[in-house]
């Protein structure tokens, strides 16, 4: 039950417990077949950036979730979020301990948009309650749970670069990739997933090879830029203003270009975090309507 489910301008960093939902990233995606009940088959490159949405956890009287920040009002209203969800998964798996609790979302990331908003904070929800609740469960457990709130949920729980095959489920931390310094651009224009999947050319395409390219060319930037995103090219067809910001990103001096998960945030990785900074301002100058932002991944050895 719920005692309140609305916007507040209450702070996560107030609150007893807070986590950071980081924006997921998704440097390279492949899709490499489909399986009989429909879920498609992905190999993926994937890191976080510091930029994100913020949760805060008190202990209440009563369950209460609050929303600020500058997408928190899309949330409103809405029964089936994601954080809710994983409250209230986590509660039946611990029961006794899972007293009663305070949930704030900040809400800094577009819904939809392909940087693992709802994921991340239902993973964010997942971390930040077990340190309120002081439990923890065996990982296996753990990561049936998440999976059951979205294959993007068990990548975004580690929120560290990792390679995730199968639906995401399988996940391989890669310890050696750099950060970057990025600019992420989106036009605040959804992207239907499904019809992004459905007007895919190709569903057998090859696999991730980053171990080949690193060892041909010893270079990270070289071996990203050798890869993918095969939803790319159907969600231009939907949503044209794809390839305008990442034309705008090699304008401004994008080292390398991409689409992350299934749209429509963009990614332009540059060579120092000035440059990155510097586009964004440009970018936001330019289209001061879209969301922009320049922020710095995570490196595989934090």
């Amino acid at each position: 039950m719920t005692s309140s489910e609305n916007r507040s301008h209450f702070s996560a960093s107030c609150c007893g417990v807070t986590e950071e939902a980081r924006a997921k990233i998704n440097l390279a995606l492949h899709v490499t077949g489909q399986r009989a009940d429909g879920y498609h088959l992905l190999d993926m490159l994937v890191t976080f950036a510091d930029c994100g949405d913020r949760l805060g956890f008190l202990p209440a009287q009563a369950d209460a979730f609050t929303l600020s920040g500058p997408f928190g009002e899309a949330l409103a209203g809405d029964g089936g979020n994601l954080v809710l969800r994983a409250r209230d998964l986590l509660r039946e798996q611990v029961g006794a301990l899972a007293f009663p609790v305070h949930i704030h979302l900040q809400k800094n990331l577009p819904i939809a948009s392909g940087i693992g908003g709802g994921s991340a904070d239902a993973a964010a929800t997942l971390r930040g309650l077990m340190r309120l609740w002081g439990m923890s469960l065996p990982a296996e457990a753990l990561a049936r749970l998440a999976l059951t709130l979205g294959a993007d949920v068990p990548m975004c729980f580690e929120s560290r670069p990792l390679i995730a095959r199968g639906i995401g489920e399988r996940i391989e931390a890669v310890p050696d990739l750099p950060a970057f310094a990025m600019v992420l651009a989106n036009p605040l224009k959804g992207v239907s997933t499904p019809e992004v999947f459905r007007r895919l050319a190709a569903k057998n395409n090859p696999a991730l090879h980053l171990a080949r390219s690193l060892s041909a060319t010893g270079d990270w930037l070289t071996a990203i830029g050798s890869a993918r995103n095969d939803l790319e090219p159907p969600a231009r067809e939907l949503v044209p203003e794809i390839a305008v910001i990442s034309q705008m990103l090699q304008a401004h001096g994008a080292l390398i270009t991409r689409m992350s998960g299934s749209g429509a945030t963009c990614f332009g990785i540059f060579s120092t975090m000035t440059a990155a900074q510097e586009a964004a301002a440009a970018l936001h100058g330019e289209r001061p309507d879209w969301y922009v932002q320049a922020t710095e991944t995570a490196s595989g050895g934090m």
